[in-house]
């Protein structure tokens, strides 16, 4: 047997690797499972999107290979949509890069930058393609836990100066997956400065950029002074457009770091199918007609999930962007062990803190990703498993202190 790399050795498990093969058994045991795991909403992309792909389907040109340029209006549509929502002049043909979803690009973007010795600051919880490319990379990964004591924002205060002076890569997502929290502009104001002072490239992972509630919009990092110079920008059309399958999104960035990221891709994609961004040009096109629609969606699911989770016993603050509700434990149940019986006694499928790195453990995650009576029954089904394993807690010898084994 082949001997595994070092590097593929230190890969944790992926947090969603074995849920579907569990949702499918359960299923076909009749259980009736309510999956609010991942974040992949029950809803329809763009039309307009779906009937771009139809057509382009029957282009022989289309099906040619796209290379790193792709397909060119797509570029052009990301342009004029930065341009539209951000104020952010950016030029189609050199500080845009189209992606096989943003995911990708995430994690290749590591390989232009880090090295051995290097470090990458990666926040935990987190999406997991930061610590995949860092590790793929050979850098040593610095994690930082995300906590309520920061409002869940990564302090580069509290990074020790020698760490700071081997970093080359900050990761930093916001609005945030998986706990929903946003950045203040004065915050990353200050990131963007110590990645100037530090010589640092700004990862910024800007997913939920329009999944904002309550009047609040996501802004571009390319809206502080002085992030063009240090920061890369990623974008989905995924939580968007409700077009997760599809696998389609972009980097922005001035052209050395676009083109750095370009090179690696040459080396690992020969492009993304050019029918599905002509999809994506319909999808962005439909921007300003289509989300509002689907974000008043999301919004009353959010609304519904807060209340009902709230009614079964569980402290939750209503989130202001994403499409997730971070959901804190009582001490003492481990949120694996507790996501574990959830799915496997009542048939909900939730997301433990722990499976997003340790800095995420003693919270859950749920996604608003079915309808509010759906999401209803899913609390009142979690509130049964958790008043279960709190009566456990203190039922054998009355010292609090039993200890739960994680299925």
């Amino acid at each position: 047997m082949p001997r595994f790399s070092p590097r593929f050795s230190a890969f944790p498990v992926y947090p969603l690797a074995h849920i579907p093969a569990r949702k499918k058994a359960l299923i076909a045991a009749g259980v009736d499972v309510i999956d609010l795991g991942a974040g992949d909403a029950d809803l329809p992309p763009p039309p307009k999107a779906v009937a771009a792909l139809q057509a382009a389907a029957e282009v022989p040109a289309m099906q040619r290979y796209g290379f790193g340029m792709g397909y060119v209006p797509f570029r052009e549509a990301i342009s004029g949509w930065m341009q539209t929502r951000f104020g952010q002049r950016v030029d189609p043909m050199t500080e845009i890069v189209p992606l096989l979803g943003s995911k990708e690009g995430l994690a290749h973007v590591a390989f232009a930058y880090l090295g051995a010795g290097d470090v990458a600051i990666i926040p935990d919880p987190a999406y997991q393609a930061y610590l995949g490319g860092t590790l793929m990379s050979d850098a040593t990964p610095y994690v930082y836990a995300l906590r309520p004591r920061t409002n869940f924002l990564v302090d580069l205060d509290e990074i020790p100066d020698d760490v700071l002076a081997r970093t080359r890569v900050l990761y930093l997502n916001y609005p945030n997956n998986p706990t929903a929290a946003i950045a203040p502009r004065d915050y990353l104001e200050r990131v963007v400065q110590v990645c100037r002072d530090h010589d640092i490239l700004l990862v910024y992972d800007n997913a939920y950029s329009e999944m904002g509630f309550d009047g609040y919009v996501p802004p571009s990092i390319f809206e502080i002074d002085g992030a063009r110079e240090v920061a890369i920008e990623f974008h989905s059309l995924s939580k968007t457009y409700n077009m997760t399958g599809w696998r389609c999104g972009w980097a922005v960035a001035k052209p050395e770091i676009a083109g750095a990221l370009t090179k690696v891709k040459s080396f690992t994609d020969t492009g993304q199918y050019m029918g599905i961004q002509a999809a994506g040009v319909a999808a962005i096109e439909s921007w300003a007609e289509f989300v509002p629609q689907n974000l008043a969606v999301f919004a009353a699911r959010r609304d519904a999930s807060v209340q009902a989770f709230r009614d079964n016993g569980f402290p939750c603050e209503s989130p202001r962007a994403t499409m997730y509700l971070w959901i804190p434990l009582p001490e003492g149940i481990p949120s694996a062990a507790f996501c574990d019986r959830l799915r496997e006694e009542q048939g909900v499928i939730a997301m433990p803190g722990s499976g997003f790195g340790a800095g995420g453990e003693g919270f859950f995650r749920i996604s608003f990703i079915q309808d509010g009576p759906r999401i209803a029954e899913a609390a009142r089904r979690a509130g049964v498993v958790l008043a279960a394993m709190q009566a456990e807690l203190t039922s054998s010898d009355g010292t609090g202190h039993r200890e739960i084994v994680t299925a």
